[in-house]
């Protein structure tokens, strides 16, 4: 059985820092391009930031430079450091796992963190 379990989300205040986790099971973490989204009231689930197998990173331009995510394999997480955070990253943010060969995907999602940035 997969499972994709978030931790880490709450409430912190405008300029804070929070850092998210996602361990997998179920799956060969390595083969898998992880992503974070996030989706907040009354809009659609966005990308925040994605890494590759090997480690490559793509990050949403609202969360450039403020937002880092990385991985170990050896433990099958993968990770979002959040930094300089403002009320308009307050969502819910979901751990994907996306495996890719040719023409076939299969994904992952976890059951989401809150997180809250508000004074």
């Amino acid at each position: 059985q997969v499972q994709l379990v978030e931790s880490g989300g709450g409430l912190v205040q405008p300029g804070g820092s929070l850092r998210l986790s996602c361990a997998a099971s179920g799956i060969i973490f390595g083969f898998y391009k992880m992503g974070w989204y996030r989706q907040a009231p009354g809009k659609q689930r966005e990308l925040v930031a994605s890494i590759t197998s090997d480690g490559r990173t793509n990050y949403a331009d609202s969360v450039k430079g403020r937002f880092t995510t990385s991985r170990d394999n050896a433990k099958n997480t993968v990770y979002l450091q959040m930094n300089s955070l403002k009320p308009e990253d307050t969502a819910v943010y979901y751990c994907n796992a996306v495996y890719s060969i040719l023409t076939t995907s299969t994904q992952y999602w976890g059951q989401g963190t809150q997180v809250t940035v508000s004074s």
